[in-house]
């Protein structure tokens, strides 16, 4: 019974950490290439250079408020740990932090 209690403790925070890889590996990943191809679309549309700007730090915290959006209301159901708390975001939250990172997608160019 204690070894038993004791191999699942290990294995609770053995799904804990390959969630803690997953969730970084989605940021990097996803994080990227949402990145790059915001800053295509400004490049070669509008030819406005972000890079190293105030812009391209509202870029960038725009793609973070996204994909945190997008792992609380639907990858977080997919992962390796299985826990208590894991509910999606309320939806005025949702609608209020997206359009907020739309908003600041929008300015950005203008912040150069």
């Amino acid at each position: 019974m204690i070894a038993y209690k004791i191999l699942s403790k290990g294995m609770n925070i053995l799904r804990v950490v390959l969630e803690l890889f997953r969730i970084m590996a989605i940021l990097l990943i996803f994080g990227a290439v949402l990145g790059g191809l915001v800053k295509l679309i400004y490049t070669s549309f509008l030819g406005i250079n972000v890079d190293n700007t105030i812009g391209g730090w509202f870029i960038g915290f725009s793609i973070i408020i996204l994909l945190f959006v997008l792992y609380r209301n639907k990858l977080q159901f997919s992962g390796f740990y299985k826990g208590e708390g894991m509910v999606k975001l309320p939806r005025k939250i949702s609608i209020s932090l997206i359009s907020c990172s739309v908003i600041m997608l929008v300015i950005a160019p203008f912040l150069n």
